[in-house]
């Protein structure tokens, strides 16, 4: 009987994680022809003799990381990237606050007028963003680039729900103290917020480090590409498919670093902002 317990409890198991690993699989394919592709210059596309390389190739790594351009295309990304995440995470978390807990007029009609924002498609709104930051002068600067995009309504949306749950009584006992609002977000609010701001601080890095189109419209000189668009640019001069997919894997190595440190508060923010 407990051999056969056994038995049911490894099929269980089996037949439970079996779905899993073949998602898995699916998804890190693409990943890994991008990598196994990388390190066969020279070489052509062919199936499946390419995805079982006889010999590594790590020639187009130090070609393309030893261009100026690239490094530089690095250091615009991660400035754009960690910019925007600050700046997001400050508005979005005294904005949430407001809403949540701040008793003020006309409240609850202009938190649902900036909620009905998400219903507008991102593509509506590059026209007039390149528009105004024209006029401003804000083209091919990093404030310009930056600066269109800190006003996330999905990061107010997750952080104003979050901030809802947590109990009025200690707002209100730290105003009996004498604590003034600002205290109060900085001292009882925006240490509860770690989960969420650290589940949001990855979606937000994310969203800055692979967008193309905003960046594509903004920037106009080399120096100031992105690595989205300045790989777009390798693309289009031509290049051979070994320097496209190593640029991809270097664009990628970043993100997955990140999230490998903070895959733990990741599942945490998610967790405790689907509970409440």
């Amino acid at each position: 009987m407990a051999t056969r317990s056994t038995r049911r409890k490894v099929w269980s198991a089996v037949g439970a994680h079996l779905p899993l690993a073949l998602v898995a699989v699916v998804t890190c394919f693409p990943f890994f022809v991008m990598l196994v592709l990388s390190v066969q210059p020279g070489k052509p596309f062919s199936l499946p003799g390419s995805l079982l390389p006889t010999s590594i190739d790590l020639s187009e790594y130090t070609r393309l990381l030893g261009r100026g351009e690239m490094v530089q295309w690095m250091l615009n990304t991660t400035i754009y990237s960690v910019l925007g995440v600050v700046l997001v995470l400050a508005l979005a978390s005294l904005a949430a606050y407001a809403f949540a807990k701040v008793d003020f007029p006309g409240r609850g009609l202009m938190f649902w007028l900036i909620i009905a924002m998400m219903m507008i498609p991102y593509h509506l709104t590059l026209i007039p963003k390149f528009l105004l930051v024209s006029e401003l002068g804000g083209l091919d600067t990093y404030w310009g680039l930056v600066l269109p995009t800190v006003a996330n309504v999905q990061a107010l949306f997750l952080m104003r729900q979050f901030i809802a749950g947590i109990p009025n009584e200690l707002i209100e006992a730290a105003k009996v103290d004498g604590a003034g609002e600002l205290r109060i977000f900085w001292s009882i609010i925006l240490p509860q917020l770690k989960p969420i701001m650290a589940t949001l601080a990855v979606f937000v890095f994310l969203w800055h480090w692979n967008d193309f189109l905003w960046p594509l419209v903004a920037l106009q000189s080399g120096d100031m590409y992105t690595l989205t668009v300045g790989l777009a640019s390798l693309n289009a001069e031509e290049t051979s498919l070994a320097t496209v997919m190593t640029g991809s894997v270097i664009t990628l190595v970043p993100i997955f670093i990140i999230f490998l440190f903070a895959q733990n508060w990741f599942v945490r923010g998610v967790t405790m902002s689907g509970i409440k």
